[in-house]
């Protein structure tokens, strides 16, 4: 069990906060334990009730049952006090245990302070207080000062501080893939808005050292630790002083202190009204200095600093906190992290990171037809492209791909496929079998769970798609077609895939490019063509359309968008271009 305290003075506002964070943790579907050390002598039941008359009778353990709780009394009598951990050893298993004292037991603590109660901080004296939660700004600590009140924040930094995990997250529900009564053809925009709306994260959440967090998506908003910087230091290096003590003049002279300030290495002392001081790049700014002049703006003679008048206060030193203060939301949940990322957390003190567990992706493919790359000359049978493209794709993505290999049109096969598939994956691609005709029995057997949903979307190529649970594990049927399989995916499976993995909505990234091409299109369907860009910077598309064409994806480095309705495109035409960058395909 985890375990993390609120501690303070009489009055601070422990209670109060502890209460607010038992809700909000409670809210998101965690169990919650607490604990609280009160005063020697104070009584826990009013005087004359049957358990207090049973306690004074002399009972040591008096148990008090009812249909709604369980209540323990243990008299320690002439016994010592237990020990925290020893009351932790008796709660039932939990989450969290949120302790309210026990300043001095070695769990983490954040300390709740109201200026009014008068009392000095416990943070500066207390190694276990990690943040301070204040009704009142406070001096620069140098710890994570929260606003009493943001109980969000205060939680979000509990749940990093612990390693909290939620427990399993919730399934999606039986009928989140169904489309409007009398719905028969589903314009792109309306798939994309259904599927954003019902998904939700499917995967726990696990504690990973911030340097190994990279394509992780955060379970949790994270804030900083520590400011960035967290001291007011020099952001070149030169001489630095107070402003107020510049004398006049058209050209500055200074004594120098006989000292130095270097990064690492600060001057402890402070600098007198009217001198300098020597200080280097990322130097903290000793007592009496709030500007730096750069180097190569003096001249120093006789132990004597000049330069020229005209220096603004405050030039060229950095404020503590001045790119994030302690405390603030550095990365917020849903955030997926990258190299910067990885700098940014742990810039800010962040050692670890609170992360969805990574997606599993199970890919399987299905056919009569389909036999394995290069096992065969027989023209009847179709190599298999679709499951190591959309492996390739989900490991490019950042999740976990798992091969579920081939399977033929066989009902019993399917069957025991798709139970492996889903004890092993969160989610299901499948390709091939996916329409409603006689030979599609992966639809056939989707349906028998009563959650399949044919999906006839305007889209050219990519028409069928079958959206359906097994064993409450999502699966995406997609065409057998390579060309549509991948079109299909990089517009529907790609952000679906992200919110299924604790992540956000992704949409891709577009540029209106003048066309280097020309096309007359019928409304009623959105469609995708391969294209690229010339030399020109103009879009050009693959010499056909055909579906069966799986070079031109390889031709191509990105897509073209054309609008559900009807279009006139010649040469010089504005057009809508997906590069295959902005789908994360690299």
């Amino acid at each position: 069990m985890r375990v993390f305290g609120i501690t303070g003075w009489k009055n601070s506002g422990k209670t109060g906060l502890m209460e607010r964070l038992v809700a909000h943790f409670t809210a998101k579907g965690l169990r919650v334990s607490t604990l609280k050390h009160t005063h020697h002598g104070v009584d826990l039941e009013r005087p004359g009730t049957d358990t207090h008359r049973h306690r004074e009778a002399g009972g040591q353990e008096v148990v008090l049952a009812s249909s709604a709780r369980v209540s323990i009394l243990h008299e320690l009598r002439e016994t010592d006090e237990p020990r925290l951990t020893d009351l932790i050893a008796r709660l039932t298993p939990c989450d969290l245990v949120l302790v309210e004292g026990f300043k001095s037991a070695p769990h983490p603590k954040i300390e709740a302070h109201r200026a009014a109660t008068g009392e000095a901080l416990l943070a500066p004296k207390n190694q276990t207080i990690r943040a301070v939660a204040s009704d009142t700004p406070l001096p620069a600590l140098d710890l994570p000062v929260f606003d009493l009140d943001d109980t969000k924040a205060i939680a979000a930094f509990i749940e990093v501080a612990t390693g909290l995990t939620r427990r399993d997250a919730p399934r999606l529900a039986n009928d989140c893939f169904a489309l409007p009564p009398g719905v028969n053809w589903t314009p792109v925009d309306d798939a994309l808005t259904t599927l954003r709306d019902r998904l939700h994260p499917v995967t726990g959440t696990e504690r990973v050292p911030v340097a190994k967090a990279h394509d992780r998506i955060l379970a949790t908003d994270h804030v900083a630790v520590r400011a960035n910087p967290p001291g007011a230091n020099a952001a070149v290096d030169g001489y630095g002083f107070a402003y107020a003590g510049l004398p006049a003049g058209d050209v500055i002279q200074m004594p120098l202190v006989d000292d130095r300030a270097a990064a690492g290495a600060p001057f402890n002392g402070t600098v007198p009204m009217g001198h300098a001081i020597r200080i280097l790049t990322g130097a903290l700014l000793p007592d009496g200095v709030d500007t730096v002049v750069m180097q190569e703006d003096v001249q120093i003679d006789d132990n004597t600093l000049s330069f020229p008048a005209g220096i603004k206060p405050g030039a060229n030193a950095r404020a503590a906190g001045e790119d994030v203060k302690a405390g603030k939301l550095a990365l917020p949940a849903g955030h997926k992290m990258r190299a910067p990322d990885v700098a940014l957390l742990s810039a800010l003190g962040l050692s670890d990171a609170q992360v969805h567990c990574r997606l599993r992706v199970g890919v399987l493919s299905t056919g009569d037809e389909l036999a394995a790359p290069g096992t065969t000359l027989d023209p009847a049978r179709t190599y298999d492209a679709n499951r190591p493209m959309l492996l390739s794709l989900v490991e490019n993505w950042g999740y976990t791909p798992v091969d579920l290999g081939h399977v033929k049109d066989d009902r019993d096969e399917l069957r025991q496929a798709f139970d492996d598939a889903a004890s092993r994956a969160d989610v299901i691609l499948t390709s091939g079998g996916a329409s409603a005709g006689d030979e599609d029995h992966v639809s056939a057997l989707l349906d028998q769970t009563g959650s399949l949903h044919h999906w006839r979307i305007a889209i050219k190529p990519g028409r069928p798609l079958a959206l359906a649970q097994w064993n409450d594990t999502p699966v995406f049927g997609l065409p057998g077609n390579p060309v549509a399989a991948l079109v299909t995916t990089l517009v529907f499976a790609r952000p679906a895939l992200s919110v299924l993995a604790g992540g956000n909505w992704l949409t891709p990234q577009a540029f209106n490019l003048p066309a280097a091409f020309a096309k007359s299109k019928k409304p009623g369907r959105r469609e995708y063509l391969r294209a690229r860009l010339n030399d020109d910077d103009h879009v050009e598309v693959f010499q056909s359309e055909g579906s069966g064409r799986i070079s031109g994806l390889s031709w191509a480095t990105g897509l073209v968008e054309l609008p559900d309705g009807a279009a006139d495109i010649k040469p010089g035409t504005p057009v809508r271009y997906l590069p295959y960058s902005g789908f994360g395909l690299t």
